[in-house]
């Protein structure tokens, strides 16, 4: 992994310390979240955020679980 000190306002630190909180994370990890996020919507402008968080969830099911094939009904 790579580190470096970056600079961030107050208010964006205070924010992700109760996201942070709230989503069991680290004030990195959920800093780390929110840039993947925001790069996946400007890569992809016409999905909306909770697809986007579905097709994230979704990845991290393929990776843990046995995945189910989808059935066309």
């Amino acid at each position: 992994m790579y580190s470096r000190a970056v600079k961030l306002s107050k208010d964006t630190i205070l924010e992700a310390h109760k996201y942070a909180a709230v989503f069991s994370r680290t004030v990195s990890n959920q800093i780390e979240h929110w840039t993947k996020i925001g790069r996946i919507a400007e890569e992809n402008p016409d999905l909306p955020y909770n697809f986007i968080k579905d097709i994230l969830i979704s990845v991290e099911e393929m990776k843990t679980e046995k995945p189910v094939p989808y059935e066309f009904g």
